[in-house]
């Protein structure tokens, strides 16, 4: 099922390299997961990078979303440093925690 627009949902990763000492910080490294006709498909792809980045010792910095294609906001975003997947609450258009 495509969102209420219509479009299908788009999962993707930002990732910013560690800083360098003494060089200024890049810009963050957008990269597409892909494109799904479900949200539910989207957040699975984008919770298995967000899970295996989290296996995997950096010091890089990186979070996932997932938006309907087009859009701006998130419907569901993780971050690396955190355990806390948040959605938007569509009555309030705000990121609220999931429950565990």
């Amino acid at each position: 099922m495509a969102g209420e627009t219509g479009r299908p949902f788009e999962a993707v990763e930002f990732r910013e390299p560690a800083l360098v000492p003494g060089e200024r910080p890049s810009d963050p490294i957008e990269t597409s997961l892909g494109h799904f006709a479900d949200e539910a498909d989207a957040v699975a792809a984008g919770r298995a990078a967000w899970h295996g980045f989290r296996e995997n010792p950096t010091t890089d910095v990186a979070w996932w979303l997932v938006r309907a294609e087009g859009e701006e906001l998130a419907r569901w975003i993780a971050e690396s440093r955190s355990d806390v997947e948040r959605v938007l609450d569509l009555t309030t258009l705000q990121l609220v925690a999931l429950p565990r």
